[in-house]
């Protein structure tokens, strides 16, 4: 048995600090090697940063979910697929997903989101404000790290927020790896059934928001589809949210765990998106969503990889490369390292990018300015962290000031 071939993927983190050990172990020894898949079957596991961002890169590797033999990470998950079922940008392949993902990229771009920063400000201030009025110990959970980017893609989108306790219990259900594969399915229906009522509804009289200008903009140029904005509708929603949520509360706990880093930002905010970048790198919350298909014979790393084999590229991994980070297992705000594949690499890397980063630096420049004497209320190793979950965070962070 080989280095790999002994673990099962995906694996659970035993430190919310560090990847998997068995991550380094891998990377070090068999850097391209097999792993065994919860449904019997088996992948290839890509770990050093070059190689995988060679995966991403490479279109003999295809993002296709819905393919019979692309890799799964949750058992029973292919059964629960329906053949009909809608495409999402991050499952298409070219020549479809170039068109899909420049039809919506304008939403995202530097000017736009530039203009979004003041309500973002206004959002985030708000929400310290209602945590400053309420009880001690505040979770900052629920008072910061969700409201805050579930009100801006709510707001983006022009769903709304009062739903969004709808979509956050759902949202749950579908990456939490222990849901069974038809509650998951019937949790990513309720959401898409809920975006397809909303769409149909602005179909009438499409308003000034993401979902409206989309349907003015694909009508005019005749490809509009209900169908595949409901499901640009529900990726923007779930990923827009979670995500970012997860970040900030992670972030917080390295921040206060870190006070010599913390210290750096509250005297230089111009320091606070080095900052950023290097806690999307030292987290790196997200490793199923950069599983691959192998289309077409190619070397990875010295070794072959046949067209119908599924690959795992473990971002995870790649970001603690020593290879492309010095000292890879430190936090270092100062790195400045925006090599990292936190937001995947190639033409699927993350659309709303840009707005996390900003979402990111609103909320800690603004959080520990207000609340300089923010601590947790509870110690590290009793928080609940997502150990369940295909996105790493916490459900809860209890806070004092």
């Amino acid at each position: 048995m080989t280095t790999a071939e002994k673990y099962e993927f995906p694996m659970a983190r035993t430190c919310p600090f560090a990847p998997p050990p068995a991550y380094e172990e891998i990377r070090e020894e068999e850097p391209v090697s097999r792993v065994r898949l919860p449904d019997g079957g088996w992948a290839w596991v890509v770990s050093r940063h070059e190689d995988v961002r060679t995966v991403l890169n490479d279109r003999r590797f295809s993002a296709d979910r819905q393919h019979p033999d692309f890799p799964q990470l949750v058992k029973g998950e292919a059964a629960s697929r329906r053949p009909d079922e809608e495409r999402l940008l991050i499952a298409m392949d070219a020549p479809e997903h170039g068109p899909a993902r420049k039809a919506v990229l304008g939403e995202f771009t530097v000017r736009r989101l530039a203009a979004l920063r003041p309500r973002i400000q206004e959002i985030v201030d708000g929400q310290i404000d209602a945590l400053l009025a309420g009880p001690q110990p505040g979770d900052l959970v629920d008072s910061l790290s969700l409201p805050v980017p579930s009100l801006v893609i709510c707001e983006m989108l022009g769903v709304p927020y009062a739903d969004h306790e709808f979509f956050q219990e759902h949202t749950v259900k579908v990456i939490k790896q222990s849901t069974p594969p038809e509650e998951r399915g019937a949790a990513m229906e309720a959401i898409q059934g809920y975006m397809t009522d909303l769409v149909a509804e602005k179909e009438e009289n499409p308003p000034d928001d993401l979902l409206g200008r989309q349907i003015v903009k694909l009508r005019a140029n005749g490809t509009y589809r209900r169908t595949s904005l409901v499901g640009m509708g529900f990726l923007l929603l779930v990923a827009g949210h979670e995500t970012t949520a997860n970040m900030i509360s992670l972030s917080t706990v390295a921040f206060l765990r870190n006070p010599e880093q913390l210290a750096m930002i509250k005297a230089d905010p111009g320091r606070t998106l080095n900052a950023v970048e290097e806690m999307l790198r030292y987290f790196t919350i997200i490793d199923a969503a950069t599983a691959r298909l192998c289309v077409e014979d190619i070397e990875v790393g010295g070794r072959l990889i046949r067209a119908g084999e599924g690959v795992l590229a473990l971002g995870h991994s790649a970001n603690r490369d020593p290879r492309a980070f010095e000292n890879p297992d430190e936090l270092d705000i100062e790195r400045g390292a925006r090599h990292h594949v936190a937001f995947g690499f190639g033409p699927h890397q993350c659309l709303g990018q840009n707005l996390a980063r900003m979402e990111l630096q609103i909320v800690f420049d603004t959080l520990f300015g207000r609340v300089p004497t923010l601590g947790l209320a509870m110690d590290i190793d009793e928080l609940p962290f997502k150990d369940d979950a295909n996105i790493y965070g916490l459900y809860r962070l209890p806070v004092t000031w």
